[in-house]
């Protein structure tokens, strides 16, 4: 018996040991695929701004989530964006501020943006139209050769090959490297190229690792009074006539109000169908999405890089804009499940805590 006893007590310490080892490596090799799923570097052009920038920051466990009440809309759409990376080769073009919103490149006054920008001849981007009625916001940023400096305008507009460019530049140049806030969408003074989709974003087979942007129908949505102007931070303005254009009913929602789809709610619980729709879930659970701009009619938008509309339709078989669908009922879903992170300031971007629901970016490459 005692023999036995000492067998088994044996046989019982290898089982555990085994157990331990196994343990171990199944640790090991969650931490290997986590360590290789996670960018250790990154391009600053492609995924810009600094590590703690609000387009960064993941969403935090102290996050206060408060009703949005987002309803469905008639439309989704795409409020397109415009990059250049620019070359000192290419020739000195005058930026002129535009004629009006209907009619840009009428514009001839250069005093207010009072600047030249090197651009190939052969850009073009056309004037908005009333005959269809299109007004695009086109928000833009150029990175100057200097590698660092970008420049926002909106809208951008160029009629003819080696004309001037138009777009109002209502912000101050800043870097690359930097913070990141401020940019040229006017209806919140927030960045043109922060938290953009980029091309290859919603196609590739990785997560999207930084907020977007969200815009909705000022009329029914945005709220404006003498005490809440329209706008909280990270924005720094609202629409001109917002006094008269707001006309929603919640004082929290509002141009810079960041938005996110609580920890509570899943891909399943939302039912959703598509590849592309469960992926704009994580962004918006992970990092949510800040309002930037007024759609101006019943429609929610996502800024994108111009061209991720056409990688869509060639990835997926179907337009990512419309008014219905898979897709659209997703985004629909997905818009319904927002709700306003009440607590994200200057202080606890995503609301803060003590941890995170996604890994910070990795720093920077040292600026030029």
């Amino acid at each position: 018996m005692k023999s036995f006893s000492i067998f088994r007590n044996r046989k019982f310490r290898l089982r555990i040991f085994a157990v331990a080892i196994s343990a171990l490596l199944t640790i090991s090799l969650t931490n290997a695929i986590a360590s290789s799923q996670t960018p250790t570097t990154r391009d600053p052009w492609l995924w810009p701004f600094s590590t703690t920038s609000i387009w960064n920051m993941p969403i935090g466990s102290g996050a206060k989530y408060v009703a949005a009440n987002i309803q469905k809309a008639g439309w989704f759409g795409v409020d397109r964006e415009y990059f250049y990376k620019l070359k000192d080769s290419d020739p000195l073009r005058p930026v002129y501020s535009p004629g009006s919103w209907t009619k840009r490149c009428s514009g001839t006054n250069p005093n207010s943006v009072n600047i030249s920008l090197p651009v190939p001849d052969s850009l073009i981007i056309p004037d908005a139209t009333l005959d269809p009625y299109n007004t695009p916001n086109n928000a833009s940023a150029f990175l100057m050769p200097d590698g660092k400096t970008l420049v926002q305008l909106e809208p951008l507009a160029r009629c003819e090959k080696g004309g001037p460019i138009y777009g109002w530049r209502y912000f101050p140049d800043l870097t690359l490297y930097g913070q990141g806030i401020g940019g040229a969408h006017f209806g919140s003074g927030l960045s043109s190229i922060g938290g953009s989709i980029r091309k290859g974003e919603l196609t590739n087979d990785q997560p999207i690792r930084h907020a977007i942007k969200l815009l909705f129908w000022s009329k029914k949505y945005y709220y404006y009074s003498s005490s809440v102007p329209g706008y909280r931070w990270p924005a720094d303005r609202s629409d001109t006539g917002a006094s008269t254009s707001y006309q929603g009913t919640n004082p929290n929602f509002v141009q810079g109000t960041l938005l996110a789809i609580p920890p509570s709610v899943t891909e399943s619980s939302l039912k959703l169908q598509t590849a592309a729709g469960k992926k704009l879930f994580k962004v918006l659970q992970n990092y949510g999405g800040y309002v930037v701009d007024d759609a101006a009619w019943d429609a929610h938008y996502i800024a994108m890089e111009q061209g991720v509309p056409e990688e869509f339709q060639a990835k997926y078989g179907y337009s990512i804009e419309g008014g219905s669908g898979n897709f659209y009922e997703d985004v629909m879903k997905l818009y319904k499940a927002l709700y306003i992170v009440n607590n994200n300031t200057s202080t606890t971007i995503g609301g803060g805590g003590s941890t995170r629901r996604a890994s910070l970016a990795p720093a920077l490459p040292p600026a030029p």
